[in-house]
C-alpha cells in the first residue's frame, strides 16, 4: 500500500507587510484561504492512485483536481492547522513576531487556540484510519502543517518515506508499506 502527501499548489496570494496588527494578521490569513494557486507539473511517480483524499479547501481542492482524474472525497479534518493571536492589539508588531508567539502558545495549549495538538492528532488519525482500512494507494492533498502530522502518523504504522521539514507545493511523497 501507498500513500502519496500532496501539499497543495503555490498560493498566489503573497505574505503580508513586515508589521502588521493582529486584525491585518487575520485579514491576510483570509486572504490566503481564498487565494488562488500558481499550479505546476506533478510527478505522480507512475503509480496508479486508486483514491485521493482532499482538504476542502480551495487551494488543496484546486491542486486535487488538477492531478488527480477520479473521484475526489473532500475531508474538512485535512484542512491546515487554525492558528489565532495570542491577543487582539492595534499596534502593529514585527511579522516574525506575531508568528512565533502563536506557534508557541499552540505549542503549550494555550486556549488563545481555537484547536489543541492533541485535538489535530486526533483528527490526522482519523484520516489515516480510513485509509488503511481501504488498502488502496492514495494520494492525499493537504497543507504543510498537516502534512507533517500525517507523516509522523504513516510512520507510526510502519509506513516508510522521505523526510521534509516544509514540504514543497505540489510535490509528491510517497509512503509504502504499515500493517495498520
Amino acid at each position: 500500500m501507498k500513500v502519496g502527501l500532496i501539499r497543495h499548489f503555490k498560493v498566489t496570494r503573497g505574505y503580508p507587510a513586515s508589521y502588521v496588527t493582529s486584525d491585518e494578521l487575520m485579514k491576510w490569513v483570509e486572504e490566503y484561504d481564498a487565494s488562488d494557486v500558481e499550479g505546476n507539473e506533478v510527478d505522480l511517480k507512475d503509480i496508479d492512485w486508486e483514491g485521493c483524499y482532499s482538504s476542502d479547501l480551495s487551494r488543496a481542492q484546486i491542486t486535487a483536481e488538477a492531478v488527480y482524474e477520479g473521484e475526489i472525497t473532500f475531508l474538512k479534518e485535512l484542512r491546515e492547522i487554525r492558528l489565532s493571536p495570542i491577543f487582539r492589539s492595534d499596534r502593529k508588531m514585527p511579522l516574525f513576531l506575531h508568528m512565533a508567539s502563536i506557534r508557541l502558545a499552540w505549542w503549550f495549549n494555550h486556549r488563545s487556540q481555537p484547536e489543541s495538538k492533541r485535538e489535530i492528532e486526533e483528527r490526522i488519525r482519523v484520516v489515516v484510519d480510513r485509509v488503511v482500512h481501504e488498502g488502496k494507494d492514495v494520494l492525499i492533498v493537504g497543507h504543510g502543517g498537516i502534512m507533517i502530522f500525517m507523516r509522523k502518523e504513516l510512520r507510526k504504522r510502519g509506513f516508510t518515506g522521505p523526510s521534509f521539514r516544509r514540504p514543497s507545493n505540489g510535490k509528491v511523497y510517497v509512503y509504502q508499506g504499515g500493517t495498520g
